[in-house]
This record gives C-alpha cells, structure tokens and sequence, in this order.
C-alpha cells in the first residue's frame, strides 16, 4: 500500500454503516492525513473518536469536500445524488455504498475480490453493491472462475441491522415488550409487520413481476459485477430476528458438472472466504460465526438434487462489514495502490 496519507471524507458517519467505517479505517491503518466526518444537520457540532482524536461533525453540504482524496458516501441514495457530484468537482474519487448509481453505466460496481479492474472505468463515482448481493458473488465467483454460472436460486436471511439503527432498535423494543410486559399489542415502525419472534418474506417494494427490489437488485447487480448477463438469477429476500450478519442459502448450476470436493477447494484457497463444511462435526456457518468478521462464510456445500450440474452451499457474513463498510474501503485500498 502507498506511504502518501490521503485526506477522507464520511458522508454518514453516525451512521450503522458510517460507525463501521470509522472502526475499518483505524483497524486496517487506511493513512489518512485529514478525517472530514459529514452527517446531517442534526449532528453538526457534534463529536467523534478517531485514531485517539476527537473529530468535529460538519454538515454535509457543497462545500465540504475541499482538498478532499477520497470520500466515502454512506448516506442514503438521496444525499448521495444530491452531494456526490460536488465531490467529485473538487477532485475526491467517491466510493457509494447506497443504491443512487449501482446500476448507471458509467459508475463501476466494485467487489474487489470478484472485478476490481472494472474500477478504472471510474469517471469520479465508484458504487458499493448490494450487501446481499456482496456476499453471495464473493462465494459464487471460484465457482464462476471453474465453470460458467448458467442459473442462481438464492434466498436470503436478513438481520435487523440491515435496516440500520432503527430495525436494531425495534427488535430489542419488541422482544422486551413480548417477553418482560407478555404484551400481545406489537405496534411495528421500520418493518411491515412484528418482527421478534416471526420471519418476514419482504424487503423493500414489490414490484409488478412479484418480486421486491431487494431481490431485484440481486439480478441487476449479479449481471453487472459478473460481467454475465446470461446468468439466470431468482432471489427470495428474507428479513429474521437477527442482530448482524445475513445467511444466504444458494444454489448455482454450472455449465460443467463440478463435485463439491473440487467446490470446498476452490472456496478454501478464495480471498476473503472461510470453508467451515463438517457435518459430521455440526460445523457449519452461522450468523454468531461471522458477525465482526471480514470473510465469508460458506458451509453445507453439496450436490443439488434438482439439477444435473448443480451445487447447494449456505453462506454468511456481516452485513456491516463486508456487505458495506469494508467492502467499501477495500475499494479505496485498491484506488490508492495505483
């Protein structure tokens, strides 16, 4: 990695997300010169811990990206169409991680361990993807790399903090109502319907085809990081009663026939995936195994018994960490490397 320190701007630092940035950067030693930490006027004036510093919060505004190198956007897709293009005026290269310009065709769509050279068609704005979508391309791509992925069935199982703070917040409230005040009376605010103690089959909006955008984004993304638009892709996205980390049952059907043997190879040598596949020991992934953590998880890898050339596994990471924040600055580790 470079010895230049660069000036980093935090659009959305008291964020879920933004909060996860601030402990990566230190963490992974990004060299910073200069920490500019942006959020609302609501937290203006307001103060963060970094690297032994107390840091000011400054409103996100036009003007707040001056001899600014990189900027991380994690915001809301509003802000970040509304302020990205200011940043990108004033030199930064900015590194997105809400949906505003994940789909444009101008703006690379960046899993550094699955297409990190498409970064370089950057034209100022790098998007983050996904986060279901992030970890389930990090384990589909030594398959992919095998042999062509022709068709992707993957449910997911998504915790709270998916939907930020507040989803965290109204499962600890409901769970304490229910259990403590044996209240029946579940009034729900950030989720359609109660979720302590239930398993909810709906992100985001439906669409006319049936399907929400979060499955959607699935398919759109999965064609656009693979570089594969021939890739058949069904999704079915599931919020459950988790703190952190998604779990994603996936099924891939590959062009050539592929044992799971060959499968638990090619993901054991993978950067940035962790093979944990003993059944006969019950070791499997699960959301405790992977929440905090970096890689990937994949377990449970077995042949499909619907498919001639299919392989089942089940899959775990953290949402927070690799779904966003981190995979964000990796994206920014990669830029400063060149």
């Amino acid at each position: 990695m470079s010895t230049k320190e660069y000036n980093v701007a935090i659009a959305g630092v008291t964020g879920a997300v933004g909060r996860v940035f601030l402990s990566i950067l230190e963490e992974r030693k990004f060299p910073i010169k200069n920490l500019v930490p942006l959020a609302s006027e609501r937290s203006a004036g307001k103060t963060i811990d970094f690297a032994g510093e107390e840091l000011e919060i400054k409103e996100l505004g036009k003007d707040s990206f001056k001899d600014v190198d990189i900027a991380l956007f994690s915001a809301g897709a509003s802000r970040s169409i509304e302020f990205a293009k200011y940043a990108v005026e004033s030199g930064a290269v900015v590194v997105d991680n809400s949906s505003a310009f994940r789909l444009d065709d101008d703006v690379p769509l960046i899993v550094p361990e699955v297409n990190a050279d498409d970064m370089w068609k950057h034209k100022g704005i790098i998007a983050n993807p996904n986060c279901t979508t992030i970890i389930m391309v990090v384990a589909i791509k030594p398959i992919y790399d095998i042999s062509p992925i022709k068709r992707i069935i993957v449910s997911s199982y998504q915790s709270v903090s998916g939907a930020g703070a507040p989803g965290m917040i109204e499962l600890e409230d409901q769970v304490r109502e229910i259990v403590c005040n044996k209240s029946s009376d579940i009034k729900p605010s950030t989720f359609p319907v109660q979720i302590a103690f239930n398993v909810i089959p709906h992100i985001d909006v439906f669409y006319d085809n049936g399907y929400t955008k979060e499955e959607m984004k699935m398919v759109y993304e999965t064609h656009k990081i693979m570089g594969d638009d021939s890739i058949r892709v069904s999704a079915t996205t599931v919020r459950v009663p988790v703190m952190t980390s998604h779990s994603e049952s996936i099924i891939v059907e590959t062009a050539d026939k592929i044992s799971p043997d060959r499968v638990r190879e090619a993901l054991s040598s993978a950067r940035g995936v962790i093979v944990k596949d003993d059944i006969k020991n019950a070791v499997y992934p699960t959301t405790l195994d992977s929440s905090g953590k970096d890689d990937v998880y994949v377990g449970r890898i077995r042949e499909d018994l619907t498919s001639e050339n299919g392989i089942n596994m089940w899959v775990v990471g953290d949402q927070l960490r690799k779904g966003a924040a981190l995979n964000t600055i990796q994206i920014a580790e990669e830029l400063i490397k060149k």
